[in-house]
């Protein structure tokens, strides 16, 4: 898959990436625990999104990282779509 193929609700998703921005780690508190979480904008030879980091994933990744999700999927946040990799989802860096 591309980037500019993905549209809200994308399920099963797989691509391939390189990350050009994090921006810095938030600490949330969402039912209970505490839980860290950053935006990275990743991009392929289709487009720019933003891809959710979540916790470990944060520290796996930098700038420049070459990067493949896999059953990854695409929701809404303040009305901009991004990639997350969810409960299910993997990301190897490559």
């Amino acid at each position: 898959m591309k980037i500019s193929e993905l549209t809200q609700g994308t399920g099963n998703v797989e691509i391939e990436a390189e990350i050009v921005g994090i921006e810095d780690t938030r600490e949330i508190n969402k039912m209970g625990r505490n839980l860290r979480v950053a935006n990275a904008t990743i991009r392929d030879d289709s487009g720019t999104m933003t891809l959710v980091l979540w916790n470990d994933a944060i520290d796996k990744v930098r700038e420049g990282s070459k990067i493949k999700i896999t059953n990854g999927y695409v929701n809404t946040w303040q009305s901009k779509l991004q990639l997350t990799l969810g409960k299910f989802g993997k990301m190897e860096v490559l």
